[in-house]
């Protein structure tokens, strides 16, 4: 059988990078050593700091682990033009050191909208409906998409490493129409995507997706995949009640994987037919109260261990 890369990511030990709602800070030495414990064999880099930021030091605490470097996230106000200068320069800080770690396969650079800091967008989070206020105009997305691809362009061209973007509730790319709109824009030599399964489920506003329409709806430009599940009774609830994203972050939206609505086994075998050979790493945004991150974490792999069969 075709084996499967997974990896986890410093939000699943509670290391968010939302003001408020963060768990206990577990350093990253630990995070690190209950990671391979728990079965993974590559992470992501966190918040900057977190992990060393000295290249010698880093590839030091991943070999002897032997663990792969597979990116790190880097949001960016990106409707904002007065944003980007400062927005590549920080992505560029940051891919000099993922370049400088980097194994088999490279890491990506993971481009994300400033999430969470838009009060209309924060307050819809999981029911945007196209309605008028709630996204960006013709103009707003032109500056969206020349900043991603400037941003883009210029990783690429001084490391050599690719940027990915990830689609995110309570940022301007949240439903399936916004990720079109985002990749019709821009250039596909610099710029791919992050298929997240939870974001991808609360943002499309509805029960459930389609999980082999979505996939082939962005299959040119899935270059890397995130796993989250999406508890259907807290996206419901959410709704309903109209939560904004941070509570339902607290109220557990995104639950472990198999307990919510996301089809794992259909991503799978999607996957396994495409010849996808990369890393799918998990993510399980875990907050005070939660639970252990090592038990979650553990769980969540012995779960895609039930359904590996599906990716070969």
């Amino acid at each position: 059988m075709k084996k499967m890369l997974v990896g986890n990511a410093p939000c699943s030990w509670g290391t968010l990078e939302f003001e408020g709602v963060q768990g206990e800070q577990i350093g990253f030495e630990r995070m690190l050593d209950e990671l391979v414990e728990a079965g993974y064999t590559g992470t992501e880099l966190g918040d900057w700091g977190y992990m060393p930021a000295e290249p010698a030091k880093l590839t030091a605490e991943l070999m002897w682990r032997g663990l792969t470097m597979l990116g790190a996230f880097v949001p960016v106000a990106l409707k904002d033009a007065s944003a980007h200068a400062a927005g590549i320069a920080n992505a560029l800080k940051t891919a000099r050191l993922l370049a400088a770690v980097a194994g088999t396969p490279a890491p990506y650079l993971v481009l994300a909208d400033n999430n969470g800091t838009e009060p209309v967008r924060t307050r819809m989070a999981g029911r945007i409906n196209g309605q008028s206020g709630e996204g960006l105009s013709a103009a707003q997305w032109k500056v969206f998409g020349e900043g991603a691809d400037r941003l883009a362009r210029a990783v690429f061209e001084e490391t050599g490493l690719r940027t990915v973007f990830h689609h995110h509730c309570a940022g301007y790319v949240e439903t399936p129409d916004e990720i079109t709109t985002l990749l019709d824009l821009t250039d596909p030599r610099w710029l791919g995507l992050v298929f997240d399964t939870g974001h991808f489920c609360y943002g499309s506003g509805g029960e459930g997706f389609d999980m082999n329409a979505a996939l082939d709806r962005f299959a040119k430009r899935i270059w890397y995949i995130h796993l989250k599940d999406c508890q259907p009774d807290v996206a419901r609830r959410g709704r309903k009640e109209e939560w904004d994203y941070f509570t339902a972050l607290r109220n557990g939206i995104f639950c472990e994987l198999g307990k919510g609505s996301v089809d794992f086994p259909t991503l799978l075998k999607w996957l396994g037919e495409r010849g996808y050979d990369g890393y799918v790493l998990v993510e399980q945004d875990v907050l005070p109260g939660m639970g252990t991150p090592k038990e979650s974490a553990k769980r969540n792999r012995e779960y895609l261990r039930s359904i590996e069969n599906n990716f070969a």
